[in-house]
């Protein structure tokens, strides 16, 4: 799944090229698409009809579109294969388009979702004080947001009593991470990711934030980690941050650091990337 650099490339290419203009008409072509908004999708074509778009808005994994003249967004939810694609009007439709908006404008553009494998969608939902969409407000903050708050962080990391990875994972205590990008800052911390979280030092959890930033800021650079033509921005190109990868993938190849062979281990029906030298595994 796409995590928050690749969103974060979504967002900016919304801000650009959408965000200040008005909904003129809503084709909902397949259910699923729209199934988290329990009222269907009649009735999510009609309440986006003549409303405006504020600026686009994500947290960690969550992208959001606001309504400029009411309290509601358009949440986007990725999935696998979901893509949001800004494409001329008269463009061929894609084979697995879901969802298509149109404007109230001249510019000939329009925007479209989608999305191959059908796990994605779009729901409007109310929105909180500030500005978050009802149903992800318990998501935590993400690293690169401002008013993260590295020392709630820390203790929450404390208190957890469970393996790093897991924790980096838990949206609820940090969002944004997944398992490319845990491992690729694990890997640049020198940390296995089964490392007991009681174990962390308030600098030890610091240096990791850090980590955990730069290589996030990496990957915004050149367009987020595209390992097929799925995960793409809203003008359909990939990103290519997958040449800089450390660790993640690098089964058998060998550590940039110490030339050791990158291992991989089945974790959570997922996969774990570390260096057996640099990345020991933790005592008891």
């Amino acid at each position: 799944m796409p995590e928050l650099p690749e969103v974060e490339v979504v967002r900016r290419g919304l801000e650009r090229w959408v965000s200040g203009r008005v909904v003129a008409e809503v084709q909902v072509l397949h259910p699923r698409s729209v199934r988290r908004h329990l009222a269907g999708g009649p009735d999510f074509a009609a309440r986006l009809k003549g409303h405006g778009i504020g600026v686009a808005r994500r947290r960690g994994k969550y992208l959001w579109l606001p309504l400029t003249d009411s309290p509601e967004a358009v949440l986007a939810h990725l999935g696998m294969s979901g893509q949001l694609l800004l494409q001329p009007q008269d463009a061929p439709d894609e084979k697995h388009l879901r969802i298509r908006v149109r404007f109230a404008d001249e510019l000939g553009t329009e925007l479209r979702f989608v999305d191959q494998r059908t796990f994605g969608g779009l729901s409007l939902h109310g929105t909180t004080a500030d500005g978050l969409p009802d149903v992800i407000a318990h998501i935590a903050r993400d690293p690169l947001d401002p008013a993260f708050d590295e020392e709630a962080f820390h203790q929450g990391l404390r208190r957890s009593r469970t393996t790093i990875k897991r924790a980096l994972l838990n949206q609820s205590l940090i969002s944004g991470v997944g398992n490319i990008y845990a491992d690729e800052a694990l890997w640049r911390a020198k940390l296995h990711y089964e490392r007991p979280t009681a174990t962390f030092t308030r600098p030890r959890t610091i240096e990791l934030l850090g980590h955990i930033r730069d290589v996030m800021n990496a990957a915004l650079a050149v367009g987020g980690t595209s390992f097929d033509s799925l995960y793409v921005n809203v003008n359909g190109e990939s990103g290519y941050f997958d040449r800089s990868l450390d660790a993640y993938g690098r089964e058998g190849e060998p550590c940039r650091r110490c030339g050791t062979p990158i291992r991989r281990r089945p974790w959570m029906n997922r996969s774990s990337y570390f260096c057996p030298r640099c990345q020991r595994v933790p005592r008891g």
